[in-house]
């Protein structure tokens, strides 16, 4: 198939600007696509970045030695984010490694998509534990971590706000979820001075959902835009939120996905 259109990668800052200097973050799911592309934006501006991964160790060293040979400090951890203690655990070694935590950025997903009647209990049990609960535990743990000027970033979905198709019913609730976790957390944490924001990517050119895949076109004709965006968008967006011009922003839903849920 024909790749669709995508759209410019948005332009990482200028050399010697690094707004995130002497920060720390954790990025849950930063061994590929959106994750990697946010670990890798957020060491561009001066954070130590420590990133989670699943089973691919291969992925998630090739992140941590790109960001090192552009100057940057990452580390990685295998965690499973559907794994409570494995959450928790990987929130405690990312601040013990480097000495505090800032910025929490969720972006561990799994999805299930298919006809409402064919998803089985074991796959709701899944995705819940990983898109819902798993952020929410990671929330919670780096809350003991966070000071004034702590940021939290969820990666929610398009299809959160707008159901276009059939077959995503499960993914969308979970995704839709992380709305309500937002906003509460954004209440109870205001106070200490620490934010809490959502990011709605939409059509996006990863491994996993290419720009030139089966129903690529039918993702793009339904954003404003007729195009895919690329992981960079996200992440661009994501540092805007974890850095000094995401300081008066909090308990909101960003969408980055090109006009999918106009």
């Amino acid at each position: 198939m024909e790749k669709v259109r995508t759209m410019t990668t948005t332009t990482a800052p200028a050399p010697g600007t690094r707004p995130l200097a002497g920060k720390a973050a954790l990025v849950t799911g930063g061994s590929r696509g959106i994750g990697a592309a946010i670990a890798e934006r957020l060491a561009a501006d001066g954070a130590a970045v420590a990133l989670t991964y699943h089973s691919r160790d291969d992925l998630a060293d090739q992140v941590v030695k790109r960001i090192g040979e552009a100057g940057g400090r990452a580390w990685a951890v295998r965690a499973d984010a559907a794994d409570p203690e494995a959450v928790r655990a990987s929130v405690a070694a990312a601040a013990d490694r480097f000495g505090r935590l800032d910025i929490l950025v969720n972006n561990a997903g799994a999805g299930v998509l298919g006809p409402f009647e064919q998803i089985a209990a074991d796959d709701v049990d899944r995705v819940l534990a990983t898109n819902v609960r798993g952020p929410f535990l990671a929330a919670q743990a780096a809350a003991a971590h966070l000071a004034e000027g702590g940021r939290i970033v969820s990666i929610g979905s398009c299809m959160a706000e707008r159901a276009a198709f059939p077959g995503g019913s499960l993914y969308a609730t979970s995704k839709a979820a992380l709305t309500g976790l937002t906003k509460a957390l954004a209440r109870e944490l205001g106070p200490r001075g620490i934010t809490v924001n959502l990011v709605h990517p939409g059509p996006i050119d990863t491994d996993m959902n290419p720009a030139d895949g089966e129903h690529a076109g039918l993702q793009a004709g339904l954003t404003a835009l007729g195009a895919y965006g690329r992981p960079a968008d996200v992440a661009a967006t994501v540092a805007h939120l974890a850095g000094e011009g995401g300081r008066y922003i909090t308990g909101a839903a960003i969408a980055v996905d090109g006009g999918f849920a106009v």
